[in-house]
Parts: C-alpha cells; sequence; structure tokens
C-alpha cells in the first residue's frame, strides 16, 4: 500500500505485474508498530496506520456530516478475519471508529449544552438490528428474537423501515457501549438457540443524532442526522458458495444479501458511469431495503474494505478489493435534514388523518371489500386486503408514537430508558463481581465479537446442566444440537471444580470426549452437544499461575476448533507439524472450517430423524486420477437405511449446511412445515444421481511399441477399496482397422514419430460393482482430447456388459510418445444406486418423538454421534503402492509380449528359411525378409506424412537397389 494505491501480487505467479486499486484511502495495520505500556499501538515508522489515523480521516467526516443534518453510513466489507470489527470497534485502548466518533459526538454536545439556550436541545438515540437469513431482528429487544422476525415496511417518504424496531435514548458513549453490549448478548443467545452461523449475519447499528434549536426567525427547528454503522456479513468465498452443479445452490436465504448487495452495488456503478435503463435490485433482499437510502440515497457513505495480507487468501482479497472498487464509482445526494418542528408534527397529523382515511374507505381509490370466492371487488385476495390493512395499521401506528415521541422532552425520554436499563446494568455488574471469585465457563466463537457474551457461573455444591426440557430447571441452562435434557453435573467442592456427564451426553475437554468425572482446570476447553465450545475461568487458579510466572495463553475458538481436530487424528494426514506448504495450510484451515459443520450435520440429521450420516473425506490427487494435484476436502453423505452413499464438495457441503440450519431453525420455532418438499431438502439426494464408484488406471506403454494390451484391472475407490474390476483392451491396427498380426511390434517408439498410428480402446465388461448399483457407465478422456468420452448406460446388473468401442487415429509426436510412457489412461466408473428414500416425516412431527430411527442406526452402526473421527482419508500410499505395482507389472506384461513376438519374428524367418532350402534355393533377397519384417507384410500400415515420404529415403524396403544373401 501506498498512499492512495494498494498492489496485490499473485503468489502463483510472483513474477506477473501486480494489480493496483486505487482509493480514497490505503491503511496497512499488519504490521510496523511498537506496543506502548498502556497496549496501544503506534506507528514505529511511515508504513503503519494506528487508528487515531483512520479516524481522523474518515470519523472525522462521519461526525462532522453528522453536526450538520446529513445522514451518514459507515460499512465494514471483507472475510472474516480481516479486521473488520478491528477497524470498526477496535480492541481495548485501540479504539475503533464507533467508539472515537461516539466519544467525540458526546464531547461536542457536553459544549454546546454548556452554552445552550432555550429550547436547545441535543438527542441520541441508540438502535441495534441483526439480518440472517432474510428475518431481522431487534438486538435490543428480546421479544423480537422469537419466530419469524420483524416486518420490513415501505414509508411513502422515508422509504423502507423496520416495524416495532426500539429505539433507545443515551447520554453518553458509555451508555451505547452497554447497550451494543447488552445486543451483543442476545445476539448469542438467539444464535446458539436457533443454530445460526453467527459469521453469516449482517449487523446494524443506527445511532440518531436530533438537534433541537430556534432559527433567526425564532421558529422551532429539528436537525436530524441518522448515522447507520453496518458490519456485513463475512464475505469469503460468497461466489463459490454454492457451487456449479449442485441442485440446491439457490436454495439458501442465508447468502441473498450479500449477492443482493452486489449487485446493486453494480447496477448503482453503471448508473454513475453514465448507462441507461439500470433497474437497481434494492427489494431483492433486506439487508439492500434497509440500506437503500445508504447506498444511492440521502446519505454521505464511507465504505471500509479489509484486507487480509496472508497469500493464501489472495483469492478472497481480490475479490475484496473488486468489489469496493464497484462501490467507489457510486454517487449519492445527501442533504441536510432540517425542517421546522411545528412543521414536521403538522405533516405527521396530516398523514396520520389520510392514512385513517384510507383504511375507513377500504385503502383510497381501491376497495378492500370482500367479494365471492375469496376476491376483494378490487381483484385482491382475502390475505392481500389483509396484509394492506395491517401495513396501514402499522404506518398509522408508527406516526403516532413519532407524535408522542416529539411531544416528550427528552428528560422524559432519558427516564424511561435509565428505568428500563438500570435493573440490566445492576444485575451485570453483580455478575462481573462475581466471576472476580467464582470458576466459571465463558462462551468461545466462531466470531470474536461474540465471545465471552455467556457466562455460566459453577457455584459451591452441585450445579445440572440440562435444557428447557429439564423439570425442575437446571442451574446452568443450555440450548443447542445435542443437548440432552439431563446432560451433566458440575460440582465445585472448595474451588475444586468436576465435571460428570450423563450417560449418552456428549462432552469434550480438551478435544477429547470424557465418559467419567473429569476435574476442570483454568483455561480447559469444554464442548457441549455438537458445538457449543467454552472455556473455563478459574480465578483462584489463574492468580497462583500469576504468582509462579506461568505463561498463560488464553483460548480461542480457532484454536479449540485445531486442538480436536488434532485429537481426531486429522492433522497427520496433511502434513508434519512444522514446515507445511501453502497447499496444507488451506488443507488445515478447510478442515478447521468443516469439523464442527460435520457435527452440527449429524446432529441436526438425528433431531429431524433424517436417517443420513455425514463424514469428511480426503480425497488425495492420485484418487481422482490427477497426477500433479492437492488433497481436495470433500464431504460423503450416507443414507444409513439402504447405505447409498453421496459426494459434496466443500462448497456444496456448505451451501447445504445452511439449508438445514435454516429447516432446523423453522422446527424449533414449532414451524408445522418445517420439513420441506424432498426436492428442497438438503439431507436428501435423488438414489439417481451420478455417483462416482471408483477408478482404473491403465498404463499404455505396450501401444508405443505397436503391442497389444488386455487387462482386467481393480476398480479403486477414493480410499483404495476394490468396487470390483473392469476389462479394458487397447489393439493396435492398420489404416483399415484391421488388427496387426501377432508377430509385429516397433524396437522405440521414436520410431513413430512423424507418423499415423491406428487403435481401438475397448471397454467390454466390468464385474462385481457394488450391489447398490441398479445402473452404471464409464468416462475417460484420452490425451488432449476435451470433452469425455462415455460408454452407455447398463441397467439392471453388477456385471454390466459395455460393449464400448472408440477408434483413434493420430499424428505421432513427441508429446504423445512421451504421454504413452508416463501418463495413465484414468477411466472413471459411475452409477446410479437403487431406491429412492426420502427423509421420513412421519416420525417427526413431534419434538417429544421417542421413535427416533436415526438415533437407533447410529448407534447400531457404534458410531457416536457428531464424533470428529467421522473423517476418512484416501490412502494415497496404498494408492501409489498398487499403482506402482500395477505399472511394473504392465512393463513386464509388455516386455513378456515383446519377447514373444521377436520369437515369433525368428520362428516366421526361420521357416522362410526352411521353405527355400526345401525348394532348391540357395539364395535369397534381403528385400523380401525385410518386407517379412515390415510393417505391410502384418497386415498393419504405419501411415506417414509427405515430408516423410521424400526425405526418408532409406526406411525399410525403401532402397532402390535389391540385395542377395547366400543360405548357407
Amino acid at each position: 500500500m501506498s498512499g492512495q494505491t494498494t498492489e496485490i501480487t499473485d503468489p502463483e505467479n510472483p513474477k506477473a505485474e501486480p494489480r493496483k486499486f486505487a482509493f480514497d484511502h490505503s491503511y496497512w495495520s499488519h504490521d510496523g508498530f511498537n506496543e506502548r505500556e498502556d497496549g496501544y499501538l503506534e506507528p514505529a515508522g511511515a508504513k503503519y496506520d494506528d487508528q487515531q489515523k483512520v479516524f481522523e480521516d474518515l470519523g472525522k467526516g462521519v461526525l462532522d456530516n453528522a453536526w450538520k443534518g446529513y445522514n451518514c453510513s459507515l460499512f465494514a466489507y471483507g472475510q472474516t478475519g480481516s479486521g473488520k470489527s478491528y477497524s470498526m470497534v477496535g480492541y481495548g485502548v485501540n479504539k475503533g471508529i464507533v467508539p472515537l466518533a461516539c466519544e467525540d459526538l458526546f464531547r461536542g454536545i457536553s459544549a454546546k449544552r454548556e452554552s445552550a439556550v432555550k429550547d436547545e436541545e441535543y438527542q441520541v438515540t441508540l438502535s441495534m438490528l441483526e439480518i440472517y437469513n432474510e428475518q431481522v431482528r431487534d438486538l435490543l429487544n428480546l421479544k423480537t428474537l422469537q419466530k419469524g422476525g420483524l416486518k420490513v415496511r415501505q414509508h411513502p417518504t422515508k422509504g423502507f423501515y423496520v416495524e416495532s424496531q426500539s429505539n433507545w435514548p443515551v447520554d453518553s458513549y458509555d451508555e451505547i457501549n452497554n447497550k451494543i453490549n447488552e445486543g451483543t448478548r442476545n445476539r448469542t443467545v438467539a444464535s446458539t438457540n436457533m443454530n445460526a452461523t453467527s459469521s453469516r449475519a449482517h449487523t446494524i447499528v443506527a445511532v440518531s443524532f436530533v438537534q433541537k434549536s430556534s432559527n433567526e426567525a425564532g421558529q422551532n427547528m429539528t436537525k436530524t442526522s441518522v448515522i447507520n454503522l453496518v458490519d456485513l456479513a463475512g464475505s469469503e468465498r460468497a461466489e463459490s458458495t454454492g457451487a456449479t452443479g449442485d441442485r440446491l445452490k439457490e436454495g439458501s436465504a442465508i447468502n441473498q444479501s450479500l449477492s443482493s448487495l452486489g449487485n446493486c452495488i453494480k447496477a448503482l456503478a453503471d448508473i454513475s458511469q453514465g448507462k441507461k435503463k439500470v433497474v437497481v435490485p434494492f427489494r431483492d433482499s433486506v439487508l439492500t431495503k434497509l440500506l437503500q437510502n445508504a447506498l444511492g440515497g440521502n446519505s454521505k457513505t464511507v465504505m471500509i474494505a479489509a484486507l487480509s495480507p496472508a497469500d493464501i487468501n489472495y483469492e478472497e482479497t481480490l475479490s475484496t478489493l473488486r468489489f469496493a472498487d464497484r462501490a467507489k464509482a457510486i454517487k449519492t445526494s445527501a442533504i441536510v435534514n432540517e425542517s421546522p418542528t411545528d412543521k414536521l408534527i403538522r405533516e405527521l397529523r396530516e398523514e396520520n388523518q389520510r392514512l385513517m382515511d384510507m383504511l375507513k374507505s377500504g385503502g383510497g381509490g381501491a376497495s378492500l371489500e370482500m367479494g365471492g370466492g375469496g376476491q376483494g371487488k378490487s381483484g385482491y385476495s382475502e390475505d392481500e386486503v389483509a396484509e394492506m390493512k395491517r401495513a396501514l395499521e402499522e404506518q398509522v401506528r408508527q406516526n403516532a408514537q413519532e407524535l408522542e415521541d416529539m411531544k416528550k422532552s427528552w428528560a422524559e425520554k432519558m427516564q424511561e430508558g435509565q428505568q428500563q436499563t438500570m435493573a440490566g446494568m445492576a444485575q451485570e455488574n453483580k455478575e462481573h463481581e462475581e466471576m472476580k471469585t467464582t470458576p466459571h465457563f465463558w462462551n468461545l466463537n466462531e466470531d470474536p465479537a461474540l465471545t465471552r457474551m455467556i457466562i455460566h457461573f459453577c457455584r459451591a455444591g452441585e450445579s445440572k446442566i440440562g435444557n428447557r426440557k429439564a423439570d425442575p430447571a437446571p442451574e446452568i441452562l443450555l440450548n443447542g444440537l445435542s443437548i440432552q435434557k439431563e446432560h451433566a453435573v458440575i460440582t465445585n467442592n472448595n474451588n475444586t471444580v468436576k465435571i460428570r456427564p450423563q450417560v449418552s451426553a456428549k462432552v469434550m475437554v480438551n478435544g477429547q470426549e470424557i465418559k467419567s468425572e473429569t476435574t476442570l482446570h483454568h483455561n480447559d476447553r469444554v464442548m457441549f452437544g455438537s458445538n457449543l465450545l467454552f472455556a473455563f475461568h478459574h480465578p483462584q487458579e489463574l492468580e497462583k499461575q500469576v504468582k509462579e510466572g506461568i505463561k498463560i495463553e488464553t483460548p480461542t475458538y480457532d484454536s479449540a476448533q485445531e486442538e480436536i481436530a488434532q485429537k481426531s487424528g486429522l492433522m497427520k494426514d496433511i502434513g508434519g507439524a512444522d514446515g507445511k506448504s501453502k497447499e496444507d495450510l488451506l488443507l488445515q484451515e478447510d478442515l478447521i472450517q468443516l469439523l464442527p459443520m460435520i457435527n452440527e450435520a449429524n446432529a441436526m440429521s438425528e433431531e429431524l430423524d433424517k436417517k443420513v450420516i455425514f463424514e469428511i473425506a480426503l480425497v488425495s490427487s492420485q484418487a481422482r486420477g490427477v497426477q500433479d494435484g492437492k488433497t481436495e476436502v470433500m464431504v460423503k453423505m450416507r443414507n444409513m437405511e439402504n447405505e447409498n452413499e453421496w459426494m459434496f464438495s466443500r462448497n456444496d457441503f456448505i451451501n447445504r449446511k445452511y439449508l438445514m440450519q435454516e429447516m432446523y431453525a423453522n422446527y424449533m420455532q414449532g414451524d408445522a412445515d418445517w420439513d420441506v418438499p424432498k426436492e428442497r431438502d438438503p439431507f436428501w439426494e435423488p438414489a439417481d444421481t451420478e455417483t462416482l464408484i471408483g477408478t482404473v488406471h491403465v498404463y499404455l506403454q505396450s501401444l508405443g511399441y505397436m503391442i497389444e494390451l488386455q487387462e482386467n484391472l481393480a476398480i479403486a475407490d477414493y480410499k483404495g477399496v476394490e468396487q470390483g474390476h473392469l476389462t479394458v483392451e487397447v489393439q493396435p491396427c492398420s489404416e483399415k482397422w484391421d488388427n496387426i498380426e501377432e508377430d509385429y511390434f516397433v524396437d522405440n517408439p521414436a520410431e513413430l514419430v512423424g507418423k499415423k498410428i491406428y487403435f481401438k480402446l475397448k471397454i467390454p465388461f466390468a464385474r462385481g460393482l457394488p450391489q447398490r448399483f441398479v445402473q452404471s457407465f464409464c468416462r475417460y478422456k484420452f490425451y488432449l482430447e476435451d470433452k469425455d468420452v462415455q460408454t452407455q448406460v447398463v441397467s439392471g446388473t453388477i456385471n454390466p456388459d459395455f460393449g464400448h468401442e472408440k477408434k483413434y487415429q493420430l499424428d505421432v509426436t513427441k508429446q504423445l510418445i512421451e504421454y504413452i510412457a508416463n501418463s495413465p489412461l484414468v477411466i472413471e466408473i459411475w452409477g446410479m444406486q437403487k431406491g429412492d428414500s426420502s427423509p421420513s416425516k412421519a416420525s417427526t412431527n413431534n419434538k417429544n418423538n421417542k421413535n427416533n430411527k436415526t438415533k437407533a442406526l447410529m448407534k447400531r452402526e457404534k458410531t457416536i454421534v457428531n464424533s470428529p473421527t467421522t473423517v476418512t482419508v484416501s490412502k494415497d500410499e496404498k494408492i501409489k503402492e498398487e499403482e506402482e505395482k500395477y505399472k511394473s507389472a504392465s512393463e513386464v506384461n509388455m516386455y513378456k509380449k515383446k519377447a514373444e513376438k521377436e520369437e515369433a519374428k525368428i520362428h516366421k524367418i526361420q521357416e522362410f528359411l526352411d521353405s527355400a532350402k526345401a525348394s532348391g534355393q540357395t539364395t535369397i533377397q534381403i528385400s523380401d525378409i525385410e518386407k517379412m519384417l515390415s510393417l505391410e507384410s502384418n497386415g498393419a500400415t504405419v501411415g506417414t506424412t509427405q515430408k516423410n515420404n521424400t526425405n526418408n529415403k532409406n526406411d525399410r524396403g525403401a532402397t532402390k537397389t535389391s540385395k542377395a544373401c547366400i543360405i548357407q
């Protein structure tokens, strides 16, 4: 980064010209700093930009515009972990834009109030919303965290707004901070209860700043500014979350907001560049509706694009830069929001009267009265009429509330707000004091902002852990996947804390599942059920460790997940502990991300009784038939009733997991229609989906010697397990497609360069395929073919006769000879499985169902539900070893055939000599022997180009002079 320019270099091609992007500001904050004694990170040179520098450039401008009465918006966009929250909120003494701007705002208000005249007033209110899965939740109102969220309505002049959204009066940054912390705690609890993915949620904190004063004419004036602080969901790999080919790729509403935001920004950028007839799709998502003003209307907007400097995140970083590059082209039209107070009140009253009249008359020009057949006289359905009435009534209510608020003094509003928050603050202070002396658990979350937001105390005596169904209610209430009614018991005896899991309840301590009572120590990592991660804090042990000078490392969500992966044996499959390559690091990152998702998917499958189980599969390049490639993380879904299996790519599975979460959230909220049709069910896949059975590798060295090949090869799956056998034949031919006689071969494949070869590739049949497959076929690409060659599909047998034959006519080059000598032909065997077992609905209509078949199936298989050891690794060494054995055997077989052909040639010459002797000949022509040994005499012609015919005058059989040899 230099000045306004940001450069990015492709780590795969470091010599290439860097990509350059120009912005209003480019800040470097990765390194180049010194840490002061108080923890503040200050520049060590000119390269580093500290938090104060960012605030001076961006925050000051937002604040100045707010004082002038402009609406302001501040976006933070980028992948999870890139620094969005650090820039917006900061950490510790390194405060971000939000706290610095709020502190500065209240300093300015305090200074203004000291010299304030009559009727001069400054009011600040706060609201906090979350958008997840296209549902809006008010994080400062617990009632809205329930089913369905809040409605988004449209005001004729103010645009889109959230129905029944709460706005809290605040009078200092500390009050703002307390409210934001309260909202964050509520967000953490809600996401845990609904098993939501917090990194896929958007958070909007709105600070409304109202200035009331008198103008020179003596009118009471109101100047209003709304500062929107928007923390967008993590953008990592957003484009590929639903990979091409997945039937459910468009099914998830979770990714809809970011996609819609990108579409809106592109359309707005096109408009700014002068393009005509461009429609901006604001209505495509809840997020873009609520941000319409910020993006293209009445607002001064700043976007922060947070970047990761790690080369393994190159693609995500480049995507973020392109997104920001489009956004900078957008032009907004901000205006000062200032009007006489009396005029605002009058306009509100007039609008309210208009709405009341509309309600009385049935909606203005269109009658809302119902006619026959459920249709209104205006053509509206009954539901549409009811919805329009609700919208009008809500608008009346909203206007009435605004009128009431405008009549109230600021002191009255503050008093009401403080009365509602005092009790909560007192409880919070009490908890903070207790945390200093009492052992407790604090939550770990993938989103650092949601970490330490849930506290559970381990008070003296016995504390039971369970879910909301427990009666009486447990001392520690947990709601989440696989949490039992009676899950575990905590005992605290003189500050010695032990945990004892109940029968069949899953509890992990430091990455290992425990079955008996275990003593807990400071900073132990504890997982309850499938995904509730906590760290254990022991004040007395901590004090002792500090005195002894023991280094204390605070656990993080990532370190806890990595620990689980290591204890499961995953890490040993991706290289050693040191010196991991870039591919190893990416693989490790994918594993740590997918492991908790697999656990959650299995837990949801069990609770919803879907009868499928998921496991991670590490598929090597060798298993995929790629000579030089990286190991890929895939996910296998298996139906435990009929043993059908399907493999999903990482991105396809993540998309499905979001759909599973939507389904599970609806189930937990008591939605009667939570179980969707099977075509939209992420736990179901059609039996006739093409599934890879396995592959065979055919080495073609014999073709270079024009020797026929016939092999019966083992079909191996990605684990190297045999799945049947496939017969493959390669038959060299003449240009008339006749088979070459048995005694012909080429001494050196290089002799074929510049000529044409003809051969047939045959796949006659396969034998012994797995019983679950009812249809099968083969697919391959030979040499430079760009499209797959496929055999016929054979149905109704595990011993299919494919009867496949393809003729090849090729010009021989050095590249072809190299391919034949060293590269195997990979033939994939695909199949469609029998049975179309769709997930059962009958057994899942009741949450208290005791006949959960999935749990019984998992128990039958002696599989611990959601165990992190559900990992299948392709055996690279085994595959390589078997491949080397086969390659060696192929070479031996080829040389054996070559020797047999040489023996046949000698025998043929001997027969020719014996025949000549018998007829009394004493001499024969050498040309006759050469002709007898040539390709033509063996029924096969190797074609040559015209250049070859003219330049190679000394080829066999091409000499102009015949010579004779004497028969002894």
